[in-house]
């Protein structure tokens, strides 16, 4: 049995999608980052590690994974409030930024953890671009303010890498890892 490790309705869309019969079981992680610890690759594999921990199965194959934006070497988790929202969206405005996702599968013979990096750039916005976004609602439960799967797909100029990781899982990677198992 594959346990998801995530509420996140993304990643259970993603997995639904690759055809996997899977269960939801989100505990509720401390997120807490060691020390010193903010190369977004590094906080993206641990926190990805730490919510498949959570959960006690060891019978299952258990996913648990994290998203993060970056840009100019600064993580981006989701907003808090409208006003980190806008900061957000005109921190990513006419620049590439990456997207990183954490992938950790534990299962009864061990784990693997493993990262995924996206390159997106987005167009210039405008300060109503930004607003009337703002206004939908979408950004506000969404690392860096946007979602590439919805209205935020409108100021994507480009991408380079997987789109599924930036969406919330790196899917073709994901399902090939378990393929191993």
């Amino acid at each position: 049995m594959i346990i998801l490790a995530s509420n996140s309705p993304r990643r259970k869309e993603l997995l639904s999608l690759a055809g996997l019969e899977f269960a939801v079981d989100s505990a509720n992680a401390d997120e807490t980052l060691p020390e010193g610890m903010t190369n977004p690759k590094d906080v993206v594999e641990y926190l990805s590690k730490v919510k498949a921990s959570e959960i006690k199965d060891k019978e299952s194959i258990i996913i648990g994974a994290d998203t993060v934006v970056a840009v100019d070497n600064m993580i981006l988790g989701k907003p808090e409030d409208e006003q980190s929202a806008r900061q957000m969206l005109g921190m990513l405005s006419g620049k590439v930024h990456s997207v990183f996702t954490g992938v950790t599968i534990m299962h009864p013979q061990g784990e693997i953890t493993f990262s995924v990096e996206t390159k997106v750039e987005f167009y210039p916005l405008t300060s109503i671009e930004i607003e009337d976004y703002i206004a939908t609602g979408e950004p506000m439960d969404k690392a860096g303010s946007y979602g590439i799967q919805g209205k935020g797909g409108l100021f994507i100029k480009r991408i380079e890498g997987d789109y599924f990781n930036v969406v919330g899982l790196p899917l073709a990677r994901t399902v090939r890892e378990l393929k191993n198992i």
